[in-house]
């Protein structure tokens, strides 16, 4: 059983790989900053560009966790529920898009690692049945809730929030529609998933690692 389950998501994985290879492209371009208008796309300070790497990656990361779940989930009837989510999750990651090159960060050297995980830690939940693509759901969001509640209280903290009150109010509403996902997922079953307690540990425990590890590169 196993090992069929894991065949199958070496399979899935390798044709997102063919498929979605392009997309890597949609991403924003870094080369030309001299060219961007000096008095719009200016240098984020430290902090600013720390946050923006992270939440960039992690919204890069969270749509392609949602297209591996739809890969695998995509014909069964909790499709339109994760693809609501998903439909979210390309929103804020166009937005992120936007903010990375407005205030000129670069986004984590590690994205197509980022993507790649994402897409098969979504299909590898969600082989498991659709408990445990929920469970997978609650896991994430939960994490980036408290991640972006995080950045919020050190927003105000510093003292900046005026001086980056869009970004708050993005961050905000980014925060409480994670947080939306996570009771979605709490509602179609997660603690059903085998193994849900140990399950949401590890990922939690792979998503603040990887946190971690977009701040710096």
């Amino acid at each position: 059983m196993l090992a069929r389950g894991a065949v199958r998501t070496v399979g899935v994985c390798t044709r997102y790989c063919t498929r979605y290879t392009s997309t890597v492209n949609d991403e924003p371009e870094f080369e030309d900053y001299e060219e961007y208008p000096s008095d719009k796309y200016k240098p984020a300070e430290e902090m600013i560009q720390k946050f923006l790497r992270v939440d960039h990656a992690g919204e890069v990361g969270a749509n392609d966790i949602y297209a591996g779940q739809m890969a695998v989930l995509g014909r069964t009837k909790e499709a339109p529920i994760i693809q609501h989510m998903w439909d979210q999750e390309k929103v804020h990651r166009a937005k992120m898009n936007e903010l990375i090159v407005e205030h000129r960060v670069r986004p984590t050297v590690l994205l197509p690692i980022w993507r790649a995980a994402g897409f098969a830690l979504g299909a590898g939940t969600a082989l498991i049945g659709k408990e445990g693509a929920m469970a997978c759901t609650v896991a994430v969001e939960d994490t980036i809730v408290t991640h972006y509640t995080d950045q919020i209280r050190e927003i105000i903290d510093q003292g900046k929030e005026e001086e980056y009150k869009e970004l708050l109010q993005i961050i905000k509403k980014f925060r409480d529609e994670e947080l939306e996902h996570h009771d979605t997922g709490i509602e179609h079953g997660a603690e059903l998933a085998p193994q849900y307690k140990l399950l949401t540990k590890v990922i939690k425990l792979g998503c603040q690692t990887a946190i971690k590890i977009a701040e710096r590169v």
